[in-house]
């Protein structure tokens, strides 16, 4: 039989983060650090305004880029945090839509967009399909921004510099000085940068500074999947200086013939999420995160994370892979490090989980160590 696939989907492969989680069916109560969402529930009222929300009758499409009344929130947010004058907006289905939208947007094949390594892993394949090329910055071991290696990879084929704080894998929360370094360049050689900050509400050593805040060709993505437990929802956004402008524009036209719109109903409850306080879920996981650390730090190297509910441990001796495997024969699931990263040295560990289960998988872990 005659190949019937297009050749892009050859360039992926399928999600190493899911095959781990899929294990978890099969293994009687295992520790599951594997997967990147909260293990609370979305807050009870948020709940009742997306039911409220269906039962009056928002069940139909939203204008593309979203309901009028969320992206006045949205716009109002970003004028009060970042002092930029009418941002442009479009609500998306979850940050990965608005990656989506953003890349189609912009990557032509061939052009080249410089990732920090380790990285969110949907980027790489994102860009692989469209054609373009990811040029990795290694930033081991401390996983900082390490802007002199970004500059000079910068070419005349760079579209887009992406930078995600706090991070997905690693938990890394960049510094201001390092963003502020980082505008300096992208200002002189011109190219737009991408924050993804759909964890920017867990930062546990003080407020997580942005990109946006020193450079206007930035744009902004973020979300309620994360803060609010609202992974199912599929719901994000992104924002952007009037200097952008077009490109939001461009991302709205290609919505209307992709995903039409985010999810109606949805889009009411997160008007009310714009107002809802996570503080104290944020608390809990500041102290999950410091018992992880401390757990695991004379056993492993590990750089603390800032941030996210992530953390990116060296194995100890041999590869990632290898270690994963025995971490799985003693029911503990995490994720190898090549599934974020050019390297296989590390493994990722999600601590969104109960102290209970985090304390039987330290257990573990050292006992592998």
């Amino acid at each position: 039989m005659k190949n019937i696939l297009a050749r892009r989907t050859a360039l992926i492969d399928a999600s190493g983060i899911r095959k781990v989680f899929a294990l978890a069916g099969s293994l009687k109560d295992p520790v599951n650090f594997s997967i990147g969402q909260p293990d609370f529930d979305v807050p009870e009222l948020l709940k009742a305004e997306a039911i409220a929300a269906i039962e009056s009758g928002a069940n139909s499409y939203s204008m593309t880029a979203g309901i009028e009344q969320l992206r006045e929130r949205i716009s109002q947010k970003i004028s009060d945090k970042l002092g930029w004058q009418n941002p442009h907006t479009l609500v998306t289905s979850g940050v990965s839509g608005g990656l989506l939208l953003t890349f189609m947007s912009l990557i032509d094949p061939g052009d080249e967009v410089i990732i920090s390594d380790p990285y969110f892993v949907i980027y790489k394949h994102l860009i692989n399909l469209l054609g373009g090329k990811c040029v990795f910055i290694d930033t081991y071991p401390d996983f900082g921004l390490h802007v002199e290696n970004i500059e000079a990879a910068i070419t005349k084929k760079t579209k887009l510099i992406i930078v995600n704080s706090p991070a997905n894998p690693t938990g890394a929360v960049h510094s201001e000085d390092e963003l502020k370094k980082l505008a300096d360049v992208a200002r002189k050689k011109d190219v737009i940068v991408l924050s993804d900050e759909i964890y920017s509400k867990f930062c546990y050593d003080g407020p997580c500074p942005t990109i946006a805040n020193f450079y206007e060709k930035t744009l902004v993505m973020d979300g309620f999947s994360k803060a609010y437990a609202m992974t199912g929802w599929r719901l994000g956004y992104v924002a952007a200086h009037p200097y952008l402008a077009e490109i939001i524009e461009q991302m709205i036209k290609i919505q209307q013939y992709t995903f039409v719109c985010a999810p109606t109903p949805f889009q009411k409850a997160a008007v009310a999420a714009m107002d809802f306080d996570v503080s104290e879920y944020v608390a809990r996981y500041r102290g999950k995160r410091d018992m992880i650390y401390n757990g695991l730090k004379d056993k492993f190297d590990i750089v603390k994370p800032g941030g996210a509910f992530y953390m990116f441990v060296k194995v100890p001796t041999g590869n990632a892979t290898d270690f994963v495997k025995k971490a799985i024969d003693n029911n503990v699931l995490v994720i190898p490090g090549n599934v974020f990263s050019e390297k296989d040295t590390h493994f990722r560990i999600s601590y969104a989980t109960t102290k209970e289960k985090i304390a039987q998988g330290i257990r573990i872990l050292n006992s592998l160590a």
